[in-house]
């Protein structure tokens, strides 16, 4: 995670509010766009920030030099992605402004831009715990190496994966920030153990090849990861099934949920 910067992430077409406006222009901006709060710029200068709460029984005329934060928590460009977590998270802030040093606008960084930085991480714990448990499971001891493998050569373990998790797997790996697979190596076989949306992303940008964790096991045995592709009739990435994000069990839940049944 220490390589993914706040540039990687941050939006960079921001909808600002000019200082010099009033309480009408901002509720504009919010009709038009949807959006619930603004950085507010002299110029291409921050200088603050309205939201919607700031709008409260405050007439259409109200400037907005008036009303606006002059508190401001930004960041920087070059912040890692994790540092900006924790000032998000810490301050209760959804969304810090990203500014260079003469404190001019860049782009903007939000809760959903963290989430979306986390998802599918690879660490070492994850590495060590498949090794774990393939030792306890099987009194194996797997050797470990790092390298690159041919993603049409995988067998998946996982039959769906989902459109919205895709297009920012597609998005990281354009930058050059995916995250290394984890692969189980077994006689002519590699089994694919975590990174599904990275594999499907690859072969969708035509990229034949993907950084791995290699995991491998020398011993002639059939692993439960194998017979679980078998009943699952897993055979490749093409056998995956891509789902749109409306299908996702936990918006299905949701959904469920809001409507009471």
């Amino acid at each position: 995670m220490d390589k993914k910067k706040v540039r990687d992430y941050m939006t960079y077409d921001v909808v600002t509010v000019d200082v010099h406006g009033t309480i009408l222009d901002v509720i504009e901006k919010i009709r038009n766009t949807g959006h619930d709060g603004f950085p507010v710029v002299n110029g291409r200068e921050v200088v603050g920030y309205i939201a919607a709460r700031d709008l409260l029984f405050r007439p259409p005329d109200t400037p907005v030099e008036d009303m606006m934060s002059r508190h401001l928590i930004v960041a920087d460009p070059d912040m890692s992605i994790n540092d900006a977590a924790r000032v998000i998270f810490r301050s209760g802030i959804q969304k810090l402004p990203v500014v260079d040093q003469e404190n001019c606008l860049l782009g903007i960084i939000s809760n959903a831009d963290v989430i979306r930085s986390q998802i599918e991480h690879v660490s070492p714990e994850k590495v060590f715990s498949i090794m774990t448990t393939l030792n306890k499971l099987h009194g194996i001891s797997p050797k470990l190496k790092r390298e690159v493998v041919d993603i049409d050569q995988l067998i998946p373990t996982q039959s769906r994966i989902y459109e919205d998790e895709l297009e920012g797997r597609i998005y990281e790996i354009r930058k050059g920030l995916a995250e290394p697979l984890i692969v189980i190596r077994r006689p002519g076989k590699l089994i694919l153990v975590d990174g599904h949306h990275r594999a499907i992303a690859a072969k969708k940008l035509g990229i034949h090849t993907l950084d791995s964790y290699v995991i491998e096991v020398d011993e002639i045995m059939e692993l439960g990861l194998e017979r679980t592709a078998k009943a699952m009739n897993l055979h490749s990435l093409d056998d995956i099934q891509i789902l749109d994000y409306a299908r996702h069990p936990l918006v299905a839940i949701t959904h469920r949920l809001v409507r009471g049944t």
